[in-house]
């Protein structure tokens, strides 16, 4: 391998590896007018879209030990879009970019050691945002508490409803 395409390979796999996610996207047949709002849109939400040699992405996983990268049907154009932080917010803007825009689709991705399929990532654009999971988890772990206090807060309440109709009832005699 010549001594630019080891420098490539290196630093393939220095973006994958220091990335929460990796997305291989199809781009070819878009208009560059078109891909550089595709990369504005991602660089919003913290993600790098850069396009890639397919075998030079193969060698870099190699490298990196990912097995499974033979899965994913990179042949044509890739672009790797890559990044840190909510993985379901850059999947949503890829799958919204792809709805106006058919021929942007994935193709597959690597997250946390596993290869993704296409329909992965179109499960995880469908994934509310992190906020929001986090506020729903929230909700989830606090109702227990919440429950018990309703039910305390109800005995209590019929202890003092019972003394007021007693009271009302002296009141009237």
């Amino acid at each position: 391998m010549r001594s630019e395409q080891t420098f490539l390979v290196r630093s393939i796999g220095q973006m994958i590896s220091e990335a929460d996610y990796c997305y291989f996207i199809s781009y070819i047949g878009i208009q560059v007018k078109d891909f550089s709002d595709l990369r504005d849109q991602l660089a919003a939400q913290g993600a790098n879209c850069h396009v890639l040699k397919n075998s030079l992405i193969k060698k870099a996983a190699a490298e990196l030990k990912i097995e499974g990268i033979d899965e994913l049907d990179l042949k044509g154009g890739t672009a790797m879009v890559f990044g840190k932080g909510d993985c379901s917010a850059v999947a949503k803007t890829l799958k919204e970019f792809g709805k106006k825009i058919d021929k942007v689709q994935a193709k597959g991705g690597y997250m946390d050691g596993n290869i993704l399929k296409s329909a992965e990532i179109a499960a995880l654009a469908d994934l509310p945002a992190k906020p929001v999971l986090q506020a729903m988890l929230l909700g989830v772990l606090s109702a227990p508490a919440r429950n018990l206090v309703t039910v305390l807060n109800a005995k209590a309440s019929s202890i003092v409803n019972v003394i007021n109709a007693y009271k009302n009832k002296v009141e009237q005699q």
